[in-house]
């Protein structure tokens, strides 16, 4: 095994089975449009999942409703990594939510 392979094999959201990730996108709210955005990237991960994920592993995408509001953001990224245990979070919506 590789070096960086022992490495996330060992962390958060990292099985042999699954990568878990997360992010937040504004599902609600004035900028409830982009999450369109959110919702084809839960269809591209069921897509790379049901043609046998990556390197045999299947990408569990837990994508939560942050409204565009950087209270909410915080909160949910909170949950996303101390409660689902994401091995890391991906492509979060705005400026005002990756800045919270």
């Amino acid at each position: 095994m590789r070096p960086n392979a022992a490495a996330a094999a060992n962390a958060p959201g990292v099985t042999d089975t699954e990568i878990k990730i997360g992010q937040t996108m504004p599902y609600s709210g004035p900028a409830s449009a982009y999450g369109a955005i959110g919702r084809a990237e839960i269809a591209y991960f069921r897509m790379i999942n049901e043609t046998g994920g990556v390197n045999g592993r299947k990408i569990n995408l837990v994508s939560l409703d942050d409204g565009y509001s950087p209270p909410r953001t915080v909160e949910q990224i909170r949950r996303l990594v101390e409660e689902e245990q994401v091995a890391f979070i991906f492509n979060s919506l705005g400026t005002p939510s990756n800045s919270a």
